[in-house]
């Protein structure tokens, strides 16, 4: 079955009175609903009531940070979905970036990969039900037995940029979220997440402009862009993949304090790339360029345009 997700809550309204909404989706031909946590809400509570409101869609984080909750808060938010929704949840890890853990959380973000393996290989021993006592590098757990008997323990992924995360979520999770990459990227990232196994899952959140004007779209687009690849992580993960020179001149300006000019440095061939846009069946055929280049589930994200009507956007994005 090909999965189709859509990112929770939608914008616009609050979530207690997005039932309606939620319902919508399965019945549009959505699988999944997806949630993220950044500097909104939680990625756990939507998914709560989306797993009342429509029984039939799959629910997953894309992402819940790594640091910002102890191992064995993590382990029991993660298993009370789980156990409320069996066979449902899918599990999305990452380390999240130092903007979010350490200006925003006060958390040092030190040792990025080994906190992820770390965190991997503790949530699968207590998703198994063990008892723990172990000193892993980046912290220790003394006597944790996770309380919930969960009927399936969810499947975790783990969000990955560059090769060495891509292929710890291949080796020893169950796939990876991939994130901010064009549909060209997809081969050379799912690569190192597959040879650890063909079946690996690999769910990519891809954003969506369902706007037909380029200009206004990329005007959007360009706000979005400079956020996150400004962002010493993302930014990395583009100069891996051979994009420095197009970043050039949004890291340089934006580094000056220059945010105009750094907005004004970003291509529009590069917007195109990296942003869908355009009119929804435009957008339906990037979108499947994502799952053509092996992405098993795409997991919208919509930048609202001026105006635009968010539920009437995932009616028009719905797969055909």
């Amino acid at each position: 079955m090909q999965r189709y997700g859509m990112t929770i809550p939608l914008d616009g309204t609050p979530f207690h009175a997005q039932r309606e909404a939620i319902e919508e989706l399965a019945d549009l031909g959505y699988t999944d609903v997806w949630s993220a946590e950044a500097m909104g809400g939680d990625g756990f509570t939507p998914l709560t009531l989306a797993s009342v409101w429509a029984p039939s869609l799959r629910l997953g984080t894309a992402i819940i940070p790594v640091y910002t909750r102890g191992a064995a808060c993590l382990a029991q938010c993660a298993a009370s979905l789980a156990d409320a929704a069996p066979g449902r949840f899918v599990l999305g890890i990452g380390t999240s970036s130092n903007v979010i853990v350490e200006r925003w959380n006060g958390i040092p973000f030190d040792e990025p990969f080994k906190r992820m393996r770390d965190t991997v290989r503790f949530l699968k021993s207590a998703f198994a039900g063990e008892k723990i006592r172990h000193d892993y590098d980046t912290f220790s757990v003394n006597g944790f037995r996770l309380g919930v008997r969960m009927e399936q323990p969810p499947p975790i992924l783990v969000a990955a940029l560059r090769p060495g995360m891509l292929e710890l979520a291949g080796r020893e999770a169950d796939g990876a979220i991939i994130n901010w990459l064009s549909a060209d990227d997809v081969g050379t990232v799912a690569a190192h997440v597959r040879k650890h196994g063909a079946d690996k899952e690999i769910v990519a959140r891809i954003f969506v402009i369902p706007e037909a004007d380029p200009e206004v779209a990329r005007g959007i687009a360009r706000y979005a862009i400079a956020a996150y690849l400004t962002v010493p992580v993302y930014a990395a993960f583009h100069e891996w993949l051979g994009r420095g020179p197009q970043l050039q001149g949004l890291w340089e300006h934006w580094k000056a304090g220059d945010r105009q000019a750094a907005l004004a440095a970003i291509p529009d061939s590069l917007v195109d790339e990296l942003v869908v846009h355009g009119t929804p069946d435009a957008c339906r055929a990037h979108i499947q360029r994502y799952v053509d280049n092996g992405v098993t589930t795409p997991a919208l994200a919509l930048l609202p345009a001026p105006g635009m009507d968010v539920r009437q956007a995932a009616r028009d994005l719905a797969p055909r």
